[in-house]
């Protein structure tokens, strides 16, 4: 090729990216933001967001982030500022434990509130004050630009340009010292990697849950049968779930901070569930910390709080799972370097649900960890998983993303097919059926609606489920209490429904636990 062939590729690459940089994207919401309407009503059709009208510089979206329970999150495009609305509300229906420092940025004070939703009851302390009604910056310590964020039930987390990670909400989520430790290098916690503080009984050490590191992985000595702990978790009262949080003071929430990660860890992506995060670095690790009771953070125990980000072991040789031969024909002999090769060299993507966490690898071998009582994690049984575990259904499909509910999982391969699995009370697995049918493992989506369509992007609220195709369709299913799936009315789904969005040309979709953000196009 000639030089001014060269040149001219050149010009229009960067025509093509400038071109980009003009666009401008719209931002729409439906479902249930407590604070955003006088009313408090669900919005159960699309509804645009306003840009914030405060002299900050933004005049466009750059990224939906989702949000947690009543209040949702997305990136300007300017400034990359991370914007916030919605409120904990005086219906309980999101329980932002919040202070001085809310996860939306506004004043509370205290009081004791029953909080009753599906999964638990939970005493928690947060009447409010203030509403933060409209979208307004988040005041983080910095003003780098925000590249990623995501939010749990009352926690947040975000990424900066720089790769620095900031979180804030429910203290218990908040990081509280620097590393000191490695699990995949055979390390063990000591002096501050596990916050001890007075009055809290939901802390406790690797070493006092029988771990321990042993060649680049973490033992579990648990003498509970996997079905004797399954029947326990599902005789349980929802009165006996009953969650003992610190004390209503302001010690119950944290302010934006720093997460402090060993030195060279450059963050790319970040994740949040009802307790715990994820986080992803360049070179392709995961780093966790918050809850772990069932196992979410994949460290080989339940231990409950984790106060410092912990390297968790994805590629270990025990991903594959107990007598896993990875695909191999049987009766051959597969080595652990083999195995290892098999499941890949890094991780790719992560995702957190409720209680359990996913990670992708580099060649699309999809590894799942934690609460398991539904199926959730798809291994073929109802058992919690207490480290990394290679969902060995899909060994012969190329996962390419993948995201968590409460009680379910919804993960896409790399042909645009859907698979879903877990619980599906409220046709959240899009597979057609019933309310209170499991699926341990995963099922293809295999709705006429989804013929011939090449799914992209996948999110997950806490009870429904969302999806982008390749030609920029939304289709929503599963819960619909508060109108999260966008089609006008509070029905729930249990098959995919095509949401309308003539208006605009769809870029992005996320779900908040119990609303949906869509990042579009303009049409002309």
């Amino acid at each position: 090729m000639s030089e001014n062939g060269v040149r001219g590729e050149e010009d229009e690459v960067k025509m093509k990216e400038e071109n980009e940089e003009k666009k401008k994207y719209e931002l729409f919401m439906w479902g249930y933001l407590p604070g955003v309407l006088s009313h408090k009503s669900p919005l159960t059709s699309p509804v645009e967001v306003q840009l914030p009208d405060n002299g900050i510089d933004v005049q466009s979206w750059k990224d939906v982030c989702g949000g947690g329970c009543g209040f949702a999150m997305a990136i300007s495009a300017e400034s990359g500022k991370l914007i916030t609305w919605g409120s904990a509300d005086d219906q309980g229906q999101s329980y932002l434990t919040s202070g001085k420092h809310g996860v939306c940025g506004k004043s509370f004070l205290y009081g004791l509130i029953y909080i009753v939703s599906f999964e638990l009851i939970l005493l928690s302390s947060f009447i409010t004050t203030f509403i933060k009604e409209a979208p307004e910056p988040f005041p983080l310590p910095t003003e780098d630009p925000i590249m990623k964020a995501a939010a749990g039930w009352a926690h947040c987390v975000s990424v900066t340009e720089k790769n620095d990670v900031y979180t804030w909400g429910w203290k218990e989520c908040v990081p509280s010292s620097k590393v000191v430790a490695n699990f995949a290098s055979g390390g063990s916690f000591e002096g501050d990697a596990i916050r001890k503080e007075s009055g809290s009984t939901d802390q406790e050490s690797p070493q006092s849950q029988g771990s321990k590191p042993i060649g680049g992985s973490v033992a579990h000595q648990d003498n509970k049968k996997p079905e004797e702990t399954a029947k326990r978790r599902r005789t349980m009262t929802a009165k006996q779930e009953l969650e003992s949080p610190p004390l209503a003071d302001e010690s119950l929430s944290a302010p934006a901070c720093i997460v402090e990660l060993d030195p060279g860890v450059k963050i790319t992506s970040v994740a949040a569930g009802g307790r715990h995060t994820l986080a992803l670095s360049d070179v392709g690790q995961v780093w966790g910390w918050g809850y772990g009771g069932e196992g979410q953070l994949g460290l080989g125990s339940r231990i409950k709080i984790v106060a410092s980000p912990h390297l968790i072991p994805c590629l270990d040789a025990s991903s594959h799972g107990p007598d896993r031969s990875l695909g191999s024909p049987r009766g051959s002999i597969t080595t652990g370097s083999q195995k290892r090769k098999a499941l890949g060299s890094y991780i790719k993507s992560i995702s957190c649900g409720g209680r359990h966490s996913a990670v992708i690898t580099d060649t699309g071998v999809l590894l799942t960890f934690g609460w398991g009582l539904y199926g959730q994690c798809g291994l073929g049984n109802t058992n919690d998983v207490l480290r990394p575990t290679c969902v060995s259904s899909l060994l012969n499909t190329r996962i390419e993303a993948v995201a968590g509910g409460l009680w379910h999982s919804v993960c896409l391969c790399d042909h645009g097919r859907v698979y879903t699995f877990g619980g599906n009370q409220f046709g959240q697995l899009g597979l057609g059926t019933g309310t209170d049918h499991t699926e341990t493992s995963p099922r293809l989506v295999d709705a006429p609606i989804l013929e011939n369509k090449n799914a992209k992007v996948v999110s997950c609220g806490a009870r429904h489920s969302a999806i982008m195709t390749g030609d920029s369709k939304i289709y929503s299913w599963g819960w619909n209490k508060y109108g999260q799936l966008g089609l006008g009315d509070t029905i729930d789904r249990n098959d995919p429904c095509e949401v309308p969005t003539d208006y605009c040309m769809p870029k992005n979709v996320a779900c908040g636990w119990w609303h949906t953000l869509l990042l579009a196009e303009s049409r002309p």
